[in-house]
């Protein structure tokens, strides 16, 4: 599977929501999540444990670039997450865990995700879906689209992964409100 995807800060999710309300997105959930992301030594695997819900094993591979990026995934459903836990941390090894409350919003083949992330503050995320009915350039146009009526700035872009950034300082514009 793959998707055209964007991380940013986002430093007022209430006003986001209210975006999503007036673009016309659909709420789909708000879910407490954990990601134990291993140490593997290409790409990026994390075994995501959702409360409610279940878990699932993501396998994923992009360029870590401050824009739109391709992002190659493969999404396992895990019936036994503390035993596949146990077998991938003797395995791999653990890199790190993030914790974080995600609120799910669909707008067509976009999921957008707003994210309260421990210890690292609020963000903003989408993912345009690929397929039959959206091509790339479609997709990265439906992300610039969804920048501008977010309010989101270059500055504002992540390039890496939650994995990444912690223990970093938010940029200057992380700050600024969603309009």
């Amino acid at each position: 599977m793959r998707n055209i995807e964007l991380k940013a800060h986002c430093a007022d999710l209430a006003g986001a929501e209210e975006v999503c309300r007036r673009i016309g997105a659909s709420f789909s959930w708000t879910r407490r999540q954990e990601d134990v992301y291993f140490a593997v030594p290409q790409g990026r695997l994390k075994l995501r444990i959702e409360e409610p819900g279940g878990a699932t094993l993501v396998s994923y591979q992009r360029a870590d670039l401050p824009a739109a990026r391709d992002c190659a995934y493969e999404l396992t459903p895990v019936a036994d997450p503390a035993m596949t836990l146990a077998e991938l941390e003797a395995r791999h090894g653990i890199r790190t865990r993030v914790e974080k409350i995600r609120t799910l919003y669909m707008l067509g083949n976009v999921r957008i995700h707003l994210d309260r992330v421990t210890g690292m503050g609020t963000f903003i995320e989408f993912e345009a879906v690929l397929g039959p009915d959206l091509g790339e350039r479609q997709a990265k146009a439906a992300l610039r689209s969804l920048m501008g009526a977010f309010g989101i700035a270059a500055s504002d872009i992540e390039s890496g992964s939650y994995s990444d950034l912690q223990g970093q300082s938010p940029p200057a514009g992380a700050s600024r409100p969603v309009s």
